[in-house]
């Protein structure tokens, strides 16, 4: 049984009954016939009538064709990044007829307004980033279809879940600054708690903890080229300090980290190696040119729309992260003698 607190899904259905989602769809919708069985079928109905599953407005509304309408939950607008993953969410939607609406839930300010008198009535389903999920429980978007970015598999609140392959970028750049000699590693970490800085750490806890002789030590920040400075300046003025390596949980901290190497006299990369994650158009403004990984937002929000799609659809998402590239530029070289 679905917790009560909780509206029941066809998720839950499908565990009841023991079938998949796409099943249930197909007997609720009233097309099974011919492509499963009257026991399934009744089956799939007994346990909807147990948990007092209702099929959903919204894709109710999306057979009929009337909305055909999805929201995208992000926590900020401004973000270069998250600009790329609407721009590529809405290319999918609309070669599907579908129209997409923005929903930001900004950093420290809390979710926004809810737009909709009823979400649910409005919509079809939402395409969410991890780092906004707050933002769901305020417009009921956790009660419609929902796929998840950024987000744990395992504990993920949507149907399904895309991803980015940040643990393969996080092993790209440990062996990049490995094999340039580096074993003294700082980790400037988004002080933000999301699935997907949690990856960045473990990733790199692990990757450079399987060498002898290194060390990685970690300091947080927020996402803000001041709040960046402030802390790696703090960092790497440490009495004692050893780190020849500073890998950043994003472009916008290694920004942070540059102008605080250049006030404690530190030369990027001969005294000081540094390394991004995104390759916003940051990474090619500062000087010397920044090493990160390319995340290719817009293809991330293809992905995701695909995958909304296919669950409106009642078919499965297709699986698998997607890949992302390591780009090699002026920031890192071996360490400098001691």
């Amino acid at each position: 049984m679905a917790p009560a607190s909780t509206r029941p899904t066809s998720r839950d259905v499908a565990q009841a009954a023991g079938v998949s989602q796409a099943a249930v769809s197909l007997v609720l919708g009233d097309k099974w016939r011919g492509r499963v069985s009257a026991t399934t079928a009744e089956r799939v109905r007994e346990a909807a009538r147990d948990l007092g599953y209702r099929p959903n407005l919204a894709a109710r509304n999306l057979r009929l064709g009337r909305t055909r309408t999805v929201l995208l939950v992000v926590p900020v607008l401004t973000t270069e990044f998250f600009a790329g993953v609407y721009t590529g969410a809405a290319r999918v939607a609309a070669e599907h007829g579908f129209g997409v609406v923005l929903y930001p839930s900004p950093e420290g300010i809390g979710p926004a307004r809810d737009p909709f008198a009823s979400a649910q009535a409005a919509l079809d389903g939402v395409l969410a980033s991890s780092m906004a999920a707050d933002a769901l429980t305020a417009i009921r978007g956790d009660q419609l279809p929902l796929v998840m970015l950024d987000s744990d598999p395992e504990g993920s609140l949507g149907a399904a879940t895309v991803n980015l392959d940040i643990a393969d970028g996080i092993r790209q750049i440990a062996e990049h600054l490995l094999a340039l000699g580096h074993r003294h590693f700082l980790h400037l970490a988004a002080d933000v708690p999301s699935w997907t800085f949690e990856v960045r750490a473990r990733e790199l806890a692990a990757q450079v903890g399987a060498f002898e002789g290194t060390t990685v030590r970690t300091t947080r920040a927020p996402i803000s080229i001041e709040g960046a400075l402030t802390a790696a300046e703090a960092a790497l003025s440490e009495p004692g300090s050893r780190v020849t390596a500073l890998v950043c949980d994003d472009d916008k901290l290694a920004a942070g980290a540059y102008k605080a190497a250049r006030r404690l006299g530190l030369r990027i990369p001969d005294d000081l190696s540094i390394t991004g994650l995104d390759d916003l158009a940051l990474a090619t403004a500062i000087d010397p040119e920044l090493t990160t990984v390319r995340l290719d937002a817009e293809l991330f929000g293809e992905h995701g729309m695909r995958a909304l799609l296919a669950v409106l659809d009642g078919r499965t998402p297709e699986e698998g992260d997607i890949p992302v590239e390591l780009v090699v530029r002026g920031s890192t070289a071996p360490p400098g003698a001691p």
